[in-house]
C-alpha cells in the first residue's frame, strides 16, 4: 500500500487558491429574495421614478410592474406571482382620498384584507406579502419601503409553499 502525502497531492494536481475559492463562493452566495411589486401608475410608479432621479437606492431585485390604479391588481395576480417564484409581493397605491378613480383604493383595501386572510389560510407568512400608500413626491418612502420589505422577506427565506417547479429555471 502507497501512501500519499497531502502536500505532493495538492501540488500534483495544481490546485490553485482562486480555483477552490471561486468554488466555496459559488455554494455560498448570498441569498437575495424576487420581490414582485405593483405600482400604481399616478402615484407609486413616480414615486419610484423619483427614487431613481434622486439616486436612492433599492435592490435590483424589485420587479415593478406597472398598473393604471392599484385597484386593478385581481389577487390571483398575487398568488400567480407566488406560484412563479416570487418570495415577496408589495402592492403600492395612491394614499387614501388621493385615488385617481377616485375611491380605487378603497377597493384595494378591502380586497387585500380578504387576501390576506386566504394567505393566512394557505399557509403563507404575513411578511411576504404588503400594502404601501406612497404618492408621487415620496422617492424617499418608496427607497425605504423597498429595503424594508426587501430585508425582512429575506429574512423569512425562499417561498416554498406555492411555487410552482414547472416555473423554476
Amino acid at each position: 500500500m502507497h501512501e500519499i502525502n497531502s502536500n505532493e497531492f495538492i501540488s500534483k494536481e495544481k490546485v490553485s487558491t482562486e480555483t477552490f475559492s471561486a468554488e466555496i463562493n459559488s455554494e455560498n452566495k448570498p441569498y437575495k429574495p424576487l420581490i414582485v411589486a405593483f405600482c400604481c401608475n399616478w402615484c407609486s410608479y413616480a414615486g419610484a421614478d423619483l427614487a431613481g432621479n434622486n439616486r436612492l437606492s433599492y435592490p435590483a431585485d424589485v420587479k415593478i410592474i406597472r398598473v393604471p390604479c392599484s385597484c386593478r391588481v385581481n389577487p390571483m395576480f398575487i398568488l400567480r406571482a407566488f406560484q412563479r417564484g416570487a418570495d415577496g409581493v408589495i402592492l403600492c397605491g395612491c394614499h387614501p382620498g388621493d385615488c385617481h378613480y377616485t375611491s380605487g383604493n378603497y377597493y384595494t383595501r378591502r380586497r387585500m384584507a380578504l387576501l390576506f386572510s386566504m394567505l393566512d389560510y394557505l399557509g403563507i407568512e404575513r411578511e411576504r406579502t404588503r400594502v404601501e400608500w406612497v404618492s408621487a413626491a415620496e422617492g424617499a418612502k418608496f427607497a425605504a419601503t423597498m429595503n424594508d420589505f426587501a430585508e425582512k422577506v429575506a429574512a423569512l427565506g425562499e417561498n416554498k409553499r406555492l411555487e410552482d417547479l414547472r416555473c423554476k429555471n
